[in-house]
């Protein structure tokens, strides 16, 4: 992927390495009182808002130090590299809510390492990158990137690039409004409907990633051979049917929330290939 000579995003919160010291909460003074952190199912797309347990804070002022560890020249490049894709997605879904006569609302970025606090609640890095609606923030831990290469067998900054359009992709969902009517639906729903309903919507998300690197490739020239392949690779490897595979050795298609490696595969093609926003209804897809 040439990036390397591309636009840095603004748009980026860098909170990679920081500890806090003498926290205080719940109104108690004095030591470091117990984070209690969710783990959320799998990875991608997942927004936290949708969990019922997450943790809340009250932090007296003037209770916190934040103190940062140093970073490795490898993490800063990839920092860099994310800045980049970042600044690439702005580019395409600015000329696309242009074309539409909207304004699109660019999302901010935040790199944390091991727990991070959102707007929907804390956050462990075990959850995988996620985008949360309420702050309209999309946050990573670059460590994803070695449990995707190591791990899922997913390795090559194009594959990379696909976790953070997926993400950014969710945030169009926000903008559009359908984030918000799929949330509110699903409370009306049996669990069953209520995951169908997530992996039409993890799947469009998978779909605009697609509709970025279709832009990428055909009006910035960023992508080289093999660069899809890539991202196709990872799509395949958090696909719902392999990462159960992996966890207990069968498949329940029932309890999909993102779709399966065919399906992911699937819709991002359907992006790369058409590139416009229509291709990518999954609500009204009659097969996924």
């Amino acid at each position: 992927m040439r990036w390397k000579t591309g636009r840095r995003s603004s748009n980026v919160e860098d909170q990679r390495g920081q500890r806090s010291k003498g926290i205080s909460l719940g109104g108690k003074r004095g030591g470091i009182s117990t984070i209690v952190i969710v783990l959320a199912a799998a990875y991608f797309g997942i927004d936290p808002a949708i969990l019922s347990t997450l943790l809340q804070p009250g932090t007296e002022q003037g209770s916190v130090t934040t103190e940062r560890a140093p970073q490795s020249a490898e993490s800063n490049q990839l920092a860099e590299f994310v800045s980049v894709v970042l600044a690439d997605t702005e580019d395409t879904w600015n000329g696309i809510f242009k074309k539409y006569g909207a304004q699109y609302k660019e999302p901010r970025l935040v790199l944390f390492t091991d727990v991070v606090k959102s707007a929907c609640g804390m956050a462990q890095s075990a959850m995988g990158p996620f985008y949360c609606s309420a702050d309209q923030k999309v946050f990573i831990d670059l460590g994803f990137y070695r449990e995707l290469k190591n791990r899922h067998n997913a390795p090559g900054d194009f594959a990379q690039a696909y976790v953070i359009a997926h993400e950014v992709g969710h945030h169009v969902q926000a903008l559009e409004g359908t984030s918000q009517k799929v949330h509110a639906a699903k409370a009306q729903l049996s669990k069953k409907e209520a995951n169908t309903l997530s992996v039409r919507l993890e799947l469009q998300a998978d779909c605009y990633a697609g509709i970025w690197a279709h832009h990428a490739d055909r009006t910035r020239n960023l992508l080289e051979t093999g660069d899809v392949e890539e991202a196709l690779r990872a799509a395949s490897a958090i696909g719902d049917d392999t990462l159960q595979k992996q966890a207990q050795g069968y498949v329940t298609p029932e309890s999909f929330t993102h779709g399966s490696a065919v399906q992911r595969i699937k819709w991002f093609k359907q992006g790369l290939n058409n590139g416009n926003v229509e291709s990518c209804d999954t609500f009204k897809a009659k097969t996924l």
